[in-house]
């Protein structure tokens, strides 16, 4: 198959991005098909989102089970709102121009991602209760419509960008439901473990926009690169996991705000 090897490598970057801070990898796949593989930015979301259909991420998941850092209740609520509305953001995708959207998400991305890296002054009470709920926090004790809305929101975005949803996911957990970080990291890649995005695809090979040829290598990749990532972040400090998914989210939100006037100068 052409661009085999290429798309082999794609999947096992992204797979090792996926393990280490609980993403799809479609942040990583999605640009790299349109950049260097001259796919259509819809036919590499569409393929992006076939490639984490498979069960990409099991390797990883047992990791951090084993090490006792996924809320299996957490991962189930979050998947039912992905699953459900995956469709809404592929349909958005084929008949919405998506530009303004984009850069204002590659806003928050960019102030999620300070907040990680500590660019903004906290309080010392907030910082210590901050670092006290890292530390206490249980499984089990959010509300779960609040999970629910989560992955409501995050199967939207996954469904626009081909994106999995953990963008959106492990910032929130750690934000707004003081899981700590690599818990939060173990408790997205549990839920994107399912076939949460099939509607979307669906959607998106009705429209034509699919290559499946494409997505079973790059999927390969992903679950050997994940194991990889997963193991490398357990034995990361929180402090230095943080800040690597700070700068990460940076990059991401820069990319973000970008790539719609790169998508301009494509042909």
């Amino acid at each position: 198959m052409e661009n085999l090897i290429p798309l082999l490598i794609l999947g096992l970057v992204a797979g090792v991005f996926s393990g280490l801070f609980g993403i799809g990898g479609g942040i990583v796949i999605v640009p790299a098909l349109t950049l260097f593989l001259a796919f259509s930015p819809k036919a590499a979301v569409a393929t992006s989102l076939a490639a984490l259909l498979m069960p990409v991420g099991i390797f990883a998941v047992i990791t951090y089970y084993r090490n006792k850092l996924l809320d299996i209740r957490s991962s189930a609520i979050v998947a039912v709102g992905l699953v459900t509305t995956t469709v809404i953001g592929a349909q958005i995708t084929l008949a919405l121009p998506d530009t303004l959207f984009k850069q204002a998400y590659g806003v928050f991305v960019i102030i999620m991602g300070a907040r990680f890296l500590e660019l903004f002054k906290r309080s010392a009470a907030g910082a210590q209760t901050a670092t006290s709920s890292e530390q206490t926090t249980e499984p089990g004790q959010e509300a779960l419509w609040k999970l629910l809305v989560l992955g409501l929101l995050a199967g939207v975005l996954a469904g626009m960008f081909g994106i999995g949803g953990g963008i959106v996911i492990v910032p929130a957990l750690v934000g707004f439901f003081a899981f700590e970080h690599k818990r939060a990291v173990g408790t997205s890649l549990g839920a994107l473990l399912l076939p949460v995005g099939l509607p979307g695809v669906l959607s998106y090979y009705a429209a034509g926009e699919l290559n499946i040829a494409a997505a079973v290598p790059v999927a390969i990749g992903l679950a050997i690169g994940a194991l990889g990532g997963a193991r490398l972040a357990i034995g990361l400090p929180p402090k230095v996991m943080r800040r690597m998914y700070g700068a990460f989210l940076i990059v991401v939100g820069v990319w973000f705000i970008v790539e719609p006037w790169l998508g301009l100068t494509r042909s």
